[in-house]
């Protein structure tokens, strides 16, 4: 299993935010999420959006940290991206 997160810089709601992909599978997502309290809530297209209190908890847990174009870049290689704009 290798969950990526990338740094939190996505500012958002008063708060800088962390992306969490899988290059496996959205399944692998929703479980690694599930594990560490993200609520589904937090998942929007492709990606679980975690906020900076939890990015060492999502470390601790086993995501990988790599910056945002890798994050991307993999996201993309693996098929699972999905931009907005364009159909799930």
């Amino acid at each position: 299993m290798t969950v990526y997160i990338d740094p939190p810089t996505w500012p958002g709601h008063g708060r800088m935010w962390s992306h969490l992909v899988s290059d496996v599978s959205y399944e692998e997502l929703h479980a690694f999420a599930a594990s560490i309290g993200c609520p589904p809530k937090a998942f929007e297209r492709d990606h679980y959006d975690v906020p900076e209190q939890r990015y060492e908890d999502a470390v601790a847990a086993g995501a990988v940290e790599i910056g945002s174009k890798e994050l991307v870049r993999r996201l993309t290689a693996a098929g699972l991206r999905r931009p907005k704009g364009r159909p799930a």
